[in-house]
């Protein structure tokens, strides 16, 4: 079938679904912070399905920055860019990547459904399979030169240097190269350090890392291979969870579980404790279940897929397991439903780079939503800011970056990675729109 075949398919098919399903009957403010509220689940065998379509940017358009911020393409071009990773001496490092070639031959409707559906939003292009380096010379706040720094990856995802090595995350191990300061490409083999878990299914393949404070272990996520266990549990080893690798002896332990589809991780320059994002579980209606952010204990177990929110049992998933639903653990702070948070950092990132932001955007943390598919009417598609106080999120979600849907009610972008340049700027990796954003202060432009 052509690709414009399986595109027009893919559109009518989520027209028709688009007809399906359930609307939301609470207002959106309801589903965020510390105490959502959570209505009874809504069922169907068809989901609601609402998908915005993917058309990228018209020429010189962008996103819209809140009051007192800016934005500018700080470069464009590039290969379904999904993470962001900035070096000791300014130059930003891009994941393009996309989903692994399927090996998992088999073959459900609602599978087929799914793939459809992804590519008209604009998720089915081929991986690049590669990272990119972005210099800007002469710090005016764009990129000049943009070079292949590693290839021949599979489907990568996080990064994290610590001293002259690099570790990259694929979609099935972590691969540590040696990396030498300036340097634009890097044509030497990786080096294995850990697997995770990876194919022939892999559901959620994004696994993103993030190194401790002295360098002698490094934090995976690894999302869930299932909405909720249906593809059977034993196809969830070692995943819904953050894994920890000790480097020295490449052994890995489970720091945490229960969650569902783990992303963007960052610590808190407060407390030094480890947070993250996460996309919680769909098709129980349009008003649950919120994607959230929380801190992170060693130990902790999150409810997925037995329960959300705590104990609220999910009857989905059979047999139960009910002495882990009685110590699953409460997140922090809701950032909504199916608004499917990916990128996470913090004003002052794990780096020590701080963004030079105006208030409110001083104390907190920012999240990339890539947007929502199973919600009437549709959420995320944005950049927000969650103010802290205390070491804990204090108030309500405020807008950083919006307009990535246009008045056609189509997709322009889809914001996945956030991280802090050295000058300050914050910068956001748009898969859809093939460009990473950065924004500053309304009166700072350039880098210098």
């Amino acid at each position: 079938m052509r690709a414009g075949t399986r595109l027009a398919l893919a559109g009518a098919m989520a027209l028709t679904l688009a007809a399906c399903g359930d609307t939301s009957k609470i207002p959106e403010e309801a589903s965020t912070g510390p105490n959502p509220t959570l209505p009874e689940p809504t069922t169907s065998w068809l989901p609601t399905v609402s998908v915005a379509k993917a058309v990228k940017w018209p020429e010189g358009a962008k996103p819209v920055a809140a009051a007192g911020l800016a934005v500018n393409a700080f470069a464009s071009g590039l290969d379904h860019p999904r993470w962001v990773y900035v070096l000791p001496n300014g130059d930003v490092l891009v994941a393009e990547s996309n989903k692994p070639k399927k090996e998992d031959t088999s073959f459900s409707i609602k599978g087929w459904v799914m793939g459809l559906v992804q590519g008209y939003a604009g998720a089915g292009v081929p991986s690049a399979d590669r990272i990119s380096l972005l210099r800007d010379t002469d710090r005016d706040g764009i990129a000049e030169t943009k070079t292949v720094f590693l290839k021949g990856l599979f489907s990568p995802f996080g990064m994290t240097l610590i001293g002259s090595d690099l570790f990259v995350a694929n979609a099935d191990a972590v691969v540590r190269f040696r990396y030498q300061e300036g340097t634009t490409e890097i044509t030497e083999p990786g080096e294995k350090i850990a697997d995770l878990p990876g194919g022939p299914l892999n559901h959620h393949w994004t696994k993103n890392i993030i190194a401790n404070k002295d360098g002698t272990k490094l934090y995976a996520t690894v999302g869930s291979n299932s909405n909720v266990g249906e593809n059977g549990m034993e196809n969830e080893e070692r995943r819904a969870s953050i894994l920890e690798i000790d480097i020295a002896s490449r052994t890995t332990r489970i720091f945490a579980s229960g969650l569902r589809n783990p992303n963007g991780m960052g610590w808190e320059p407060q407390t030094g404790a480890l947070w993250t994002v996460v996309n919680e579980r769909d098709e129980l209606g349009s008003d649950l279940v919120p994607d959230y952010l929380t801190s992170v204990q060693d130990g902790g177990f999150y409810g997925w897929p037995y329960s959300y929110w705590g104990q609220i049992v999910d009857t989905r998933i059979q047999p139960q397991r009910p002495e882990l639903v009685a110590k699953a653990i409460k997140p922090d702070y809701a950032l909504g439903n199916h608004v499917a948070p990916l990128g996470l950092t913090f004003a002052t990132d794990v780096l020590g780079n701080t963004a030079k932001l105006p208030a409110p955007f001083v104390n907190g943390a920012f999240v990339g939503n890539h947007g929502s598919w199973n919600r009437k009417p549709r959420s995320g598609y944005n950049v927000v800011f969650i103010p802290f106080a205390d070491g804990k999120p204090n108030g309500q979600p405020i807008n950083v970056l919006t307009g990535f849907v246009s008045d056609k009610d189509q997709a322009l972008g889809r914001p996945v990675g956030v991280t802090i340049a050295r000058d300050g700027a914050l910068l956001v990796a748009d898969d859809v729109g093939n460009a990473i954003w950065r924004v500053t202060g309304a009166t700072q432009t350039s880098a210098k």
